[in-house]
């Protein structure tokens, strides 16, 4: 199977009317943003595929369909597309699932590596950026994911029952989680530094007064970036997802 060009202006009048009804159930069905993106992105690929006649695709076509793409894309992107057209099939065309075959990636289990309490010292001490260092012992002593902490705000902290708020977590869910007197302690300090009325980790600015303005929070390629910095000149040889050393650093709060 051939995956074609899918340039906009190629694109048949019926489809587009398909695809802009699909973009906004996408969004009407509260899905993040990364989501959306995906999901559109699977039924334009789907669509250059098949000659954007995707109304009725059979069980072979989507069986050819899924086996060639994963001979030039990840597993990860096999299940996405099929999610997204999975969506495409109930909320836009509102027509049965039960007819279109699942793809079933194999079940890998990979545990993260998680560092040592010393080795968490060390990462914290050669972070030499404030914002970035609260930034990572907040994340880690909460066991979150990194856009979980990015969207904190000063109301998701509850410190008469000392526990957080985490909104829209992983599933679109809310949660609660404990929170730590150390880390109480530490998010008071800094706030105290950039008084921020909404967000906990403002975007980095040249001063503290347009950091207490600031429209959004930190960014997240920044952070990333940042903590790979940090990995290398620590001369860590460990996978470290921002979640590996929640329980190493629950232990020290």
């Amino acid at each position: 199977m051939t995956f074609r060009s899918n340039n906009p202006a190629n694109r048949p009048d019926h489809f587009n009317k398909l695809y802009d009804k699909h973009v906004k159930r996408l969004h009407l069905h509260g899905l993040r943003h990364k989501t959306i993106d995906a999901y559109s992105r699977a039924i334009r690929r789907i669509g250059a595929a098949f000659g954007y006649q995707i109304e009725s695709l059979t069980e072979d076509q989507l069986l050819d369909y899924f086996s060639a793409l994963l001979q030039s894309h990840s597993f990860s992107t096999v299940k996405l597309d099929l999610y997204g057209l999975k969506f495409f099939y109930l909320h836009t065309l509102k027509r049965d699932w039960k007819d279109i075959p699942l793809v079933k990636t194999p079940r890998v289990t990979v545990l993260p590596d998680v560092l040592s309490v010393e080795e968490v010292g060390l990462l914290l001490s050669r972070t030499r950026v404030l914002s970035y260092r609260v930034f990572f012992y907040t994340t880690y002593s909460l066991g979150l994911r990194l856009g979980e902490a990015l969207s904190l705000q000063i109301g998701d902290i509850d410190s008469n029952r000392m526990q957080v708020h985490i909104r829209k977590g992983k599933g679109g869910k809310d949660r609660f989680v404990p929170l730590p007197v150390a880390t109480l302690k530490v998010l008071r300090q800094f706030w105290s530094v950039h008084k921020h009325p909404r967000f906990l980790f403002p975007a980095r600015k040249k001063s503290l007064a347009a950091v207490a303005r600031a429209s959004k929070t930190l960014d997240r390629g920044g952070v990333q970036k940042a903590m790979a910095e940090l990995v290398k000149e620590c001369g860590f040889k460990k996978t470290l997802p921002f979640t590996a050393c929640a329980t190493v650093m629950l232990l020290t709060c």
